[in-house]
């Protein structure tokens, strides 16, 4: 790390650089400390400045293999056993169940978000076009979460950057201006909670494509090597850390998930809205400790609870038909 001065007519401007290698681009890290400072200041800015630097450049690194670290050969074959007590395959599922699955998944993806849709109001805009009063963008989205999973069915990627900005271009097209595009220069997502506490940040701005590019190289490397589970959870996960829409990563990064699961044969899983605590705290875990574990004890939670709505749906269905 080195110090650069900037010489104005006010003074000097002080700042803390870095420049590191991530595949074959060099990027830079740059922080601000302050401006005509005394060397006491400087010096203590600078220790501080230093160890924001690391904690960045740790935390937004290129993925070389996740899972060699947090995971054992015995414990993934444990999640192939797993995978094998799933109670569908992708070619099992019929259109209605298809349909019942895109409705499902629609309302609890989008009230996780904090769509004011019922459940109901959502089969009713899907299936007969009646649109309740409420907000139109909450209705828009409704149908591009719809249409994206039927996109998901139709393509035959699995994972690249046109890709994800197609499936966000798809769900947020009548919605959002800024539908398919990643985060811009100045734009930087930060999310806090309640109590004002960061619990999130996004990746810097200009590292976002050769993050992307990395998590695709990762997906092509491991695609045959692990289970479609932890494939999907890692993608899933990597992506909502970068986060490089400005908004919709986490409807993007679910769809693109049962992308994954689907490209290798098993059912689309749904995050149910009730159990969205459970869901962001599996996604602190990943984030603080690369710890895959709770990401798919609450997938294979999910698809068992999956199973059930489906039944109760159809046979709601049925009934109504008579």
């Amino acid at each position: 790390m080195h110090l650069e001065k900037r010489t104005y007519k006010s003074g000097t401007k002080y700042y803390l650089a870095h420049s590191f290698r991530e595949g074959r681009k060099v990027n830079k890290i740059r922080k601000y400390l302050g401006a005509n400072l005394s060397s006491d200041v400087l010096s203590e800015r600078r220790k501080t400045a230093e160890k924001y630097i690391l904690e960045e450049i740790k935390r937004y690194r290129i993925i070389s293999d996740p899972l060699t670290t947090v995971l054992s050969d015995r414990e993934i074959e444990f999640v192939r056993r797993l995978e094998s007590r799933i109670p569908a395959k992708i070619y099992h599922l019929s259109e209605e169940q298809w349909t019942l699955f895109s409705r499902i998944f629609t309302y609890n993806t989008n009230a996780i978000e904090g769509s004011r849709l019922n459940s109901k109001e959502v089969n009713e805009i899907l299936e007969r076009d009646k649109w309740p009063d409420k907000s139109k963008e909450d209705i828009a989205e409704a149908y591009g979460v719809n249409d994206a999973i039927r996109f998901i069915r139709k393509t035959p990627e699995h994972v690249s950057v046109a890709l994800i900005k197609k499936i966000h271009l798809i769900v947020f097209k009548n919605s959002k201006p800024f539908a398919g595009r990643l985060r811009m220069a100045g734009e930087e997502v930060v999310v806090v909670d309640g109590t004002d506490n960061i619990v999130h940040r996004g990746a810097p701005q200009s590292r976002i494509t050769c993050l992307l590019n990395e998590l695709v190289r990762w997906y092509e490397k491991n695609k045959n090597r692990y289970p479609a589970l932890l494939l999907a959870a890692v993608v899933h996960n990597q992506f909502e850390n970068i986060h490089p829409f400005r908004d919709g990563n986490g409807r993007v990064g679910r769809i693109l998930l049962n992308n994954i699961l689907i490209k290798h044969g098993l059912p689309p899983v749904n995050i149910g809205f009730k159990n969205r605590t459970e869901y962001y705290a599996a996604l602190q875990a990943y984030e603080k400790n690369h710890d895959i574990k709770p990401t798919i004890n609450l997938f294979m939670k999910e698809y068992n609870s999956l199973k059930e709505s489906i039944s109760r749906q159809a046979k709601g269905n049925d009934k109504r038909s008579h």
